[in-house]
């Protein structure tokens, strides 16, 4: 399962490196949050879920988009531990398992949501998307009822895998600036 958070970390954070300092106040599909908001939410989330991963207190709230980079290869290296996918999470009360599936899930969502945003390309390969259309299959409900989903966006019938994901994540898969 790493494998895949490797690859979604890098391309996300090539998405990241591609971002250019005027496009920082740009909408993304994720409309609470502007690019520059954003990044800094998936720099802390990144911190978050490698303090997961490792047992650790979670840090406060430190939404710097400056340290991204570092914090999703720190959440890599912390869920190469095969230890960190033992238990249950004290904190969000799920195990280990599924607390991966949110942090992979951050990183490919938002990694899309900043490369639309952005006018940047981002291919998720088919094994990525499998697991990530089934785990939204399985937490979209609850999530949505807690609010970290938005409403169920239709794709037409025979969309590809990644759209149907985006679609029932709340986000429309044609979103544009």
């Amino acid at each position: 399962m790493n494998e895949m958070l490797s690859r979604a970390a890098d391309r996300t954070i090539g998405v990241v490196r591609g971002i250019r300092d005027d496009q920082l106040g740009l909408p993304t599909p994720c409309a609470e949050y502007d690019v520059r908001a954003l990044l800094g939410h998936l720099s802390w989330v990144a911190a978050m879920m490698a303090a997961l991963a490792r047992k650790e207190p979670v840090p406060p709230a430190d939404t710097e988009p400056a340290a991204l980079q570092e914090r999703v290869r720190d959440m890599v290296a912390a869920w190469a531990d095969p230890a960190a996918f033992e238990g249950e999470s004290p904190m969000m009360g799920f195990p280990m398992t599924v607390v991966f599936q949110m942090g992979l899930g951050d990183l490919v969502v938002h990694g899309w949501d900043l490369a639309r945003a952005t006018g940047q390309d981002y291919e998720v390969d088919a094994e990525t998307t499998e697991a990530m259309l089934v785990y939204v299959e399985q937490m979209a409900p609850m999530a949505r009822q807690n609010g970290v989903f938005g409403e169920e966006v239709a794709v037409p019938a025979g969309a590809p895998p990644f759209e149907r994901m985006l679609g029932l994540s709340g986000r429309d898969p044609a979103w544009k600036p």
